[in-house]
């Protein structure tokens, strides 16, 4: 039987079963009624829905992307025929709590589930991708009301959810939109302003939109102390649960992006007049929680999307990965370097030596992007469920510590994954006639979803690892030693030292960043602090992975160890010059005049 060219199942196994042990956690309530057995029957599931039926029309949706005709969302009819698949095999519920119909799934077992329709279909799968984090959000922080109104037809897969946070005068700049939210006697809002680049914003899939939107009430405190959280469906929902008016929300236009192509991405209008419910201009909106809270709310959902974006980032890395795997296998073209015989049969091309060295890195990026979110995956379920206060808290503040890491790192190195992709094709690489120039085309907007990788580098460094005195980066710390401790005597003992070295480098260099107290010099270099701190975290899991593959001389165990050698010796010395640079507190970036640009 083929491989499937989607994802690698053996190396989710291995990573679910023989690494993270993801069988123990059916020992906790909430899993009981699961075992091996139902885990690997839902990955069977998924691999076969996202083969047969997401995978199918990736080319023919990035190739026919949706339009707007006379103020409507057209698309090809296959998307919504494989959403309907996904929704009929109970997979938007997976995760969920059996009171709304869910399977109570480990939430790793959940991001492995949802893995496969990421790397078949980037752009359909972001459809329930949003709706299962708007439907989490509502369930951390809505009213019981608005659970039962909004998140159980968004689990059955009724309605589809969003999140509108950006404005066209804001981008990333929450602290400056300016969509306003005005009381209304009825204990309801009425929104006026414009949201930009909203993922699956409008579109005729479901009978109902559900938005999230960030607005400022009028009189509340400025900048991003002032924003509320508001639901406002694109059409109302009477009491017995039917749906009435149509909301004063309007598609004011398509972004035409250069991949994901297959998700409709928005400019919509809130409020212009356009419809009048309840013969009045605005669109009706619910408060979520609290006025003024609504920000800290929002994160809740941006940093599950954000975790999910670096998911998406590394699955379009590892499908890249392994289109080029099969290419260099099957394409013959010239001879190994010591064969000079113009007469012997043409070599597979993965015999040359740089071909292997294009793959080695890919797959060390793919699999190790892999193994970081699915980590991280798992945190969520000892953040929730771990015997103890004391797990949960652990488990917290390490997942609060990684997510710029879990977003950022594999959304620079996945898309490098399909550039190598591209390049092991050669000349057919760019072209249309293989699917990996694709893959790279939708790959790229990873750096810039939920969170620029800029913006998530000024977290980690400007947030993350100074908050509670250092707590976070003391923790990630003493994680990655205590893998190193397990290394000693091992055949990766070396690797292990060079890691320690580097986790204590990245101590050091954290503490000279911050140490003359500036916070605009501390923060010049922070994309490349980031980039550090990725590389020592991917290469402690790479440990971890070499650690759980010993006693096997299995060829998939032998790709393992080969993978960790390689990211061991070529990719974890990036991080020595990087380090230096940092130490050096310097001041280039800093000192450039704009106009000197």
């Amino acid at each position: 039987m083929r491989s499937s060219l989607i994802l690698s199942r053996r190396d989710l196994d291995f990573l679910l079963h023989e690494w993270l042990d993801v069988e123990g956690l059916v020992k906790r309530p909430r899993y009981a009624e699961h075992s091996r057995e139902t885990f690997d029957a839902v990955l069977d599931l998924a691999e076969q829905i996202a083969t047969e039926h997401f995978a199918p029309h990736n080319r023919t949706a990035d190739e026919n992307e949706p339009r707007m005709v006379d103020g409507r969302v057209e698309m090809i009819p296959e998307v919504k025929a494989a959403l309907d698949v996904f929704v009929e095999a109970g997979l938007m519920a997976g995760e969920f709590d059996e009171e709304y119909g869910g399977l109570q799934l480990p939430h790793v077992v959940g991001q492995a589930v949802f893995a496969w329709f990421k790397a078949a279909n980037v752009g359909t799968s972001a459809y329930p991708f949003l709706t299962m984090g708007n439907a989490r959000l509502l369930l951390a922080h809505g009213s019981r009301e608005q659970i039962d109104t909004y998140v159980r037809p968004e689990i059955e897969g009724r309605w589809f959810g969003t999140m509108a946070l950006s404005e066209p005068q804001a981008g990333s700049s929450l602290a400056d939109i300016t969509t306003k939210a005005v009381p209304q006697d009825d204990g309801t809002y009425r929104l006026f302003g414009n949201k930009m680049w909203i993922s699956g914003g409008d579109h005729e899939l479901t009978e109902n939109i559900v938005h999230l939107v960030l607005a400022k009430i009028p009189g509340g405190p400025p900048g991003v102390k002032g924003i509320s959280l508001f639901i406002v469906p694109k059409v109302l929902v009477r009491e017995d649960g039917s749906l009435g008016e149509r909301n004063d929300v309007v598609l004011a236009g398509l972004n035409h992006k250069m991949g994901y192509r297959g998700t409709t991405n928005t400019l919509l209008n809130f409020g212009e007049g356009v419809h009048t419910p309840g013969g009045a201009p605005g669109a009706v909106g619910y408060l979520v929680g609290e006025p003024h809270r609504g920000l800290s709310y929002m994160f809740h959902m941006m940093n599950e999307a954000r975790i999910g974006v670096g998911m998406g980032a590394t699955v379009l890395g590892y499908t890249g990965y392994l289109h080029a795997l099969e290419y260099a296998r099957t394409r013959t073209q010239g001879r190994r370097a010591g064969g000079k015989d113009p007469s012997t049969p043409s070599a597979p091309i993965v015999e040359h030596a740089d071909v292997r060295r294009m793959l080695l890195a890919a797959k060390s990026y793919a699999e190790g992007g892999l193994a970081l979110g699915l980590y991280c995956a798992r945190l969520v379920d000892e953040e929730q469920t771990a015997e103890t206060e004391a797990d949960r808290a652990r488990a917290h503040l390490l997942l609060d510590t990684l997510t710029p890491i879990a977003k950022a790192w594999p959304s620079q190195w996945g898309p490098v994954a399909d550039d190598l992709a591209i390049q092991v094709h050669g000349g057919y690489g760019y072209t249309r006639d293989y699917p990996v120039e694709q893959f790279y085309r939708d790959n790229r907007l990873n750096p810039i979803h939920e969170g620029t990788n800029g913006i998530q580098a000024l977290d980690l460094l400007g947030r993350k690892v100074v908050a509670q005195g250092g707590a976070g980066l003391r923790l990630l710390g003493e994680t990655v030693t205590a893998t190193t401790a397990r290394a000693a005597g091992t055949d990766w003992a070396g690797f292990a030292a060079d890691l320690d070295a580097a986790v204590a480098r990245l101590g050091s260099v954290t503490a000279t960043l911050w140490g003359p107290g500036d916070p605009d010099l501390a923060l010049a270099n922070a994309s490349v602090y980031l980039e550090a701190a990725g590389h020592v975290v991917v290469a402690w899991l790479w440990l971890e992975q070499a650690l759980a593959c010993e006693g096997s001389t299995e060829a998939f165990h032998e790709g393992k160890r080969a993978a960790a050698r390689y990211f061991w010796r070529w990719e974890l010395p990036r991080t020595r010059a990087q380090f230096d640079l940092l130490e050096s507190l310097d001041r280039t970036v800093l000192d450039t005049d704009q106009t000197w640009l």
